[in-house]
């Protein structure tokens, strides 16, 4: 009974009415008269401040207030995110090209089929394959003799007996200029330069210098869009930093026919030019002692 007459009393009290005068002080008339309650009072108090808060939630997040609370990013902080999250996922694709591209010269040189392979270029039933047969020549009395007539011409040969073959094949072979322009970076094996730059101009095109085969057409993070031909007799040559491609792998070249335009593509690029590499037996060559490119 006690509980509940307190209960009772507390809720009277929260019904009962108050009025609220201000009076004038000089003539002591009522300016201002209000019929409140203890329970209106709470109520009229609880509204406002969730109105307010509301308000301010309102203005801090759709307005520039938001910056200045401690801890929240600035605009330029968030456009850096926002770029770190691109250049992290240009990244993967990069890795997983270069992965793809280990992948297939690591097949190709164990035998298997790189992925991606036409199914025309693979032999499907490897027993079609002949074994080889041996050839046995019998000499005849007409080869003596053109033996000997070819051995008496060599001793009327005018060239250097001690010059070795790839150096006489090197010098005899007629490689097309990859590129008129001026070189702005010669060859520099001591300092990690295994080429020369050509500048020309913008979107110039890119010859192969012989005939051969395309055996890596793709992009690198360092050298951008590259383009690899193989050659005859060991012969290798690179063009980097194209803006577009004009082969892919396995295409057949011929000295001379376009296979590239130039870019400004890669991370160590300067400027729109061709970086050019020429490579006999794993081992790089200077290019301006084989071509001229002026």
């Amino acid at each position: 009974m006690a509980k509940s007459d307190k209960k009772k009393s507390l809720y009277k009290k929260l019904r009962n009415h108050y009025r609220l005068s201000i009076f004038n002080e000089q003539t002591y008339e009522e300016v201002l008269g209000m019929r409140l309650s203890r329970l209106k009072v709470f109520t009229v108090v609880g509204i406002t401040s969730m109105l307010l808060i509301v308000l301010v939630t309102l203005l801090i997040a759709f307005t520039g207030l938001r910056e200045y609370i401690p801890g929240y990013p600035s605009g330029e902080e968030r456009r850096m995110i926002v770029r770190n999250a691109q250049l992290v996922d240009s990244l993967m694709i990069e890795i997983d090209r270069r992965d793809r591209f280990f992948n297939n010269i690591k097949s190709i040189v164990n035998g298997e089929i790189p992925e991606g392979a036409s199914p025309d270029d693979v032999i499907k039933d490897k027993k079609e394959i002949k074994p080889k047969q041996k050839i046995h020549f019998n000499k005849s009395t007409e080869d003596s003799l053109f033996r000997l007539q070819v051995e008496e011409q060599d001793r009327f040969n005018l060239s250097d007996g001690n010059s070795s073959g790839s150096r006489f094949t090197l010098e005899q072979t007629s490689f097309f200029p990859p590129l008129k322009g001026v070189i702005v970076n010669r060859f520099g094996g001591s300092r990690g330069h295994y080429g020369v730059d050509i500048v020309a101009g913008p979107e110039a095109r890119v010859s192969s210098v012989l005939d051969g085969t395309v055996f890596f057409a793709g992009w690198t993070v360092e050298t951008g869009y590259v383009i690899g031909i193989q050659h005859a007799n060991n012969l290798v040559s690179f063009y980097k930093h194209n803006s577009v491609l004009l082969k892919k792998v396995g295409d057949r070249v011929k000295a001379g026919e376009a296979i590239a335009n130039v870019g400004n593509s890669g991370e160590y690029t300067t400027g729109p030019h061709l970086h050019f590499e020429l490579w006999y037996n794993g081992v790089p060559l200077n290019p301006e002692e084989y071509i001229n490119f002026n």
